[in-house]
């Protein structure tokens, strides 16, 4: 009679360990009664009939999907390989079993492509410097393609953009050539400056000469002070400029009265 009584009681034992499921509090449990959807479980203890009732367990942590290199052709033909980081997590535990088959991999899928479309749209210039508008872009075209699964995309990286070596010793002599041109225009910028300080230093001295015989003075002595000039100066007064330009005036009206007198 014991062994009777014992082997409906070890089947009983079986089945209450089969129905007893433990969710951890990052889990959730997708029920189906019969094949039919009847509800989400969890975290804790649950009860699940054997036979009766299937669970299928999903993730709620953010998962990190390492999108492999993409060979993308820009908008200006310039052929790189991409790679990114996609940021996802499961916000629907229904929609991630019902409605995709495997949303691990269809998210990875739909990461691809979208990699690959919306580069094709910028040229190369737009890639390398305006990146987390890229990022955004792209995030923004997942995340709404993804919400009927149940997916929500929280960030997109892209890693790397690997260019030939063709590529980057030409992207180099455009960066040399860009800065040789600034360099002309900051030094013609330079010159325009200098000698717009030079015409009014000119303009002041014209009206004080006593200003450029003391500029003279100075210049001798900056020369005298370098120790590097063998120059030798002789200082001549400015009166006697003056006395020469009387001279020439002098000679000048004799010329002017004798020529008249010839006439």
């Amino acid at each position: 009679m014991t062994g009777a009584y014992l082997f409906p009681l070890v089947i009983v034992v079986a089945l209450i360990a089969m129905s007893i499921k433990v969710l951890r509090e990052y889990e959730r449990g997708v029920v189906f009664f019969l094949g039919r959807f009847q509800s989400v479980k969890g975290p804790g203890l649950i009860i699940i009939i054997p036979g009766i009732q299937q669970m299928v367990k999903v993730d709620l942590r953010i998962i990190t999907l390492d999108v492999p290199s993409q060979d993308v052709i820009s908008q200006d033909n310039v052929t790189v390989r991409v790679n990114a980081v996609l940021y996802f997590r499961v916000v629907d535990s229904a929609k991630s079993v019902i409605q995709v088959e495997d949303y691990f991999a269809a998210t990875s899928q739909l990461a691809q492509t979208t990699l690959r479309s919306v580069l094709g749209k910028h040229d190369l210039d737009e890639m390398l410097s305006e990146r987390d508008k890229l990022n955004t872009d792209i995030q923004e075209i997942l995340d709404a393609q993804t919400d009927s699964w149940g997916i929500k995309v929280t960030n997109v990286e892209i890693k790397h953009v690997d260019l030939n070596e063709s590529m980057i010793r030409a992207i180099a002599r455009q960066a040399e050539a860009e800065r040789e041109r600034r360099a002309k225009v900051i030094h013609a910028e330079g010159e325009l400056q200098a000698a717009e300080k030079l015409s009014q230093a000119a303009n002041i001295i014209s009206q004080n000469p006593a200003a450029l015989q003391l500029r003279y003075l100075q210049t001798m002595a900056d020369m005298s002070n370098s120790g590097q000039s063998n120059t030798i100066f002789f200082p001549l007064p400015m009166e006697l400029t003056k006395v020469f330009d009387a001279i020439a005036a002098k000679f000048g009206a004799h010329g002017t009265a004798a020529g008249a007198a010839k006439d």
